[in-house]
């Protein structure tokens, strides 16, 4: 029998969600390639942060590193050429992944998503003619490109969002983006948010290029669970991280970028790798094309062939497949903390974002209260989880805009706390200084996540550890 179906609980699960069942081929994967979960006896709720390797990946990868002679790319003897065909296939493979038509897509390798969302920043044509929108939902490495935007006089501007929900507010982002003056004018999103799991609709991706916006959709949270078709909906720029995906190898992320746009770009250095040729005494450098103007220096060349690996196992466990499975346990999860009350009726926990598992991906944060209604302090409850071998993560995940609208942190109070007197002379502030700052309200959440490998008996330890929080 099954391990879910042991588990108290199982059957409400299928009662509220019973195409669960249709999942159970990712029960099998998890047996046979994530074995240690459950020899271990730990319970791991931190996909948004990484997601798991496989065994098979890692067996794949060894062996193909064993049994060749690999090089650096940049040649062309026998071991260079070998890498530079393996490098060329995966990038292929990437952009075939997503749908991506090579004659339209470029495949470009970084460090990880903030490379990417840097390399866009950095490149992009602003002026003070030129705009950077955002929205308040958005990981902080995108919220850094509003600072190449301020160096070169570019106006920016935060689209805010709806609470409880934390959805995008429809008005005011038709009022933000419509019209867009003569310029480049870039719409940076994230297709699902890293804080609350909220999934804004891609149709603002046309919406906003039928408006002269250039998009850069943050897929980084989105495709480890769900299908993101570049044939379907085109923008300009995608960031993506392998390691959230699949967990190995980590140090590599990409941004798909439109072979239209890249002309506009303009890079504020050259390197090893990015031209074709430089001179000392000619004092000039001319760009190469396509992404090798944008890989600076060598690319990470023998953990690239991993992505391909990684890919491929996402190909044959099936995206669809895990988005059900962890949209069937979001669901569930919801229902059940949304029970958790204490003896004189006060909510134990507050969710952040939609109920049920509308409009969300397989993340849920959260903050517990006690009967007082006071918060418990996040970092508490992650230090008790790991007591019970449950990985989760606490804070306010590199998303300030969600954090301070979830936990009800004005403006006034953000800027009275930077405008101190002891901060303006030192320049320094910490998040233990924030914490004082406002005293007696919440700096942080608690988040859980489900990936590739999570189970109903990993929701229903997590549901029942919850249950201790309870007075």
């Amino acid at each position: 029998m099954d391990q879910d179906q042991n588990t108290p609980g199982y059957e409400k699960l299928l009662q509220l969600w019973p195409e669960y069942t249709s999942t159970v081929a990712l029960d099998e994967l998890r047996k046979r390639e994530y074995a240690r979960l459950d020899r271990l006896g730990e319970v791991y709720l931190d996909y948004t942060g990484a997601g798991l390797y496989s065994e098979r990946q890692i067996q794949a990868h060894h062996a193909l590193l064993e049994g060749h002679l690999f090089g650096n790319p940049h040649s062309h003897n026998p071991s260079s050429q070998r890498m530079t065909d393996l490098v060329e296939r995966t990038r292929a493979s990437i952009l075939s992944y997503f749908n991506a038509s090579p004659d339209e897509y470029v495949a470009i390798f970084t460090q990880n998503a903030s490379g990417a969302l840097k390399l866009v920043g950095e490149s992009y044509p602003f002026s003070p003619e030129a705009s950077y929108l955002l929205t308040f939902d958005n990981h902080n490495s995108v919220n850094g490109i509003r600072e190449f935007a301020r160096a070169h006089g570019a106006g920016i501007h935060y689209v805010p969002m709806q609470l409880p929900e934390m959805t995008l507010d429809e008005g005011q982002m038709e009022a933000s983006l419509s019209p867009a003056r003569a310029g480049n004018h870039l719409f940076a999103y994230p297709a699902q948010s890293n804080f609350s799991g909220v999934q804004h609709s891609l149709a603002w991706i046309e919406r906003a290029q039928a408006l002269g916006w250039d998009v850069l959709l943050d897929a980084a949270a989105y495709v480890p669970t769900n299908r993101l078709d570049l044939s379907v909906h085109k923008p300009e720029f995608v960031t993506l991280s392998f390691y959230k995906m699949f967990g190995y190898p980590t140090g590599i992320g990409c941004l798909l970028a439109r072979r239209s746009v890249l002309g506009k770009l303009r890079r504020p250095w050259f390197a090893g790798g990015t031209i074709t040729v430089a001179s000392v005494q000619g004092d000039r450098y001319f760009m190469a094309e396509g992404a090798a103007a944008f890989e600076d220096g060598t690319v990470d060349f023998l953990n690239i062939p991993g992505i391909e690996i990684g890919l491929d196992h996402m190909q044959r466990a099936d995206v669809d497949l895990i988005h059900t499975r962890c949209a069937c346990l979001t669901g569930w999860m919801i229902e059940e903390l949304g029970s958790l009350h204490h003896a004189n009726g006060s909510p134990a926990v507050r969710i952040y974002g939609p109920g049920g598992r509308g409009m969300r991906g397989g993340t849920i944060t959260m903050n517990f209260y006690d009967p007082a209604g006071r918060v418990v302090d996040h970092h508490r409850v992650e230090e008790e989880a790991a007591r019970h071998r449950i990985s989760l993560r606490s804070g306010c995940f590199c998303n300030p805009g969600g954090g301070e609208l979830a936990l009800s942190i004005s403006k006034t109070e953000i800027i009275g706390c930077f405008n101190q007197p002891w901060v303006q002379e030192t320049s320094r502030f910490t998040p233990d200084d924030f914490r004082l700052c406002v005293d007696g309200k919440g700096t942080g959440a608690v988040r859980v996540s489900f990936g590739i490998a999570s189970n109903f008996d990993d929701a229903a330890r997590f549901a029942a550890f919850a249950r201790r929080f309870i007075e």
